[in-house]
């Protein structure tokens, strides 16, 4: 009688060993940047931040999500790695023990953003009056 496995409800950052493979891809990722082994004169007088990896379930594929300090030149930082994805690929090989060296793809870390149009909403006049102390005191 062959044996059906029901797929549990995955975490929402993926299973424990995406997380955990995603954190050193994410590590060598950052640490190639840092050391500047990456030779494009687009990256170059850039310090770029790596936030976050995100892995397939099947570890063949890292989304890197990158933020250069300041938020500036997002688009042209990413087509620059974009270009050197084939060597950071095989830097990553060579740092992470993996079966297979994962494909690579960038994107724009869009979180920074986000927080930031939040803290304004916070700020904003109706949301202070809401927050103000003894308003429930009042009705």
């Amino acid at each position: 009688m062959p044996r059906h496995h029901q797929k549990k409800g995955s975490a929402p950052g993926g299973s424990q060993r995406q997380l955990r493979v995603g954190e050193l891809v994410r590590h060598a990722v950052a640490d190639i940047l840092a050391q500047g082994s990456v030779h494009d004169a687009d990256l170059e007088g850039h310090i770029i931040t790596v936030p976050e990896v995100r892995m397939s379930p099947d570890l063949k594929l890292a989304t890197v999500y990158v933020m250069p300090l300041g938020g500036r030149d997002t688009e042209l930082v990413i087509a620059a790695l974009d270009r050197n994805k084939k060597y950071l690929r095989g830097e990553i090989a060579h740092r992470v023990n993996l079966k297979f060296a994962p494909e690579i793809r960038f994107r724009a870390d869009e979180r920074f953003d986000e927080a930031e149009r939040i803290e304004k909403l916070l700020r904003t006049p109706a949301v202070q009056r809401d927050l103000a102390p003894g308003q429930d005191d009042k009705e």
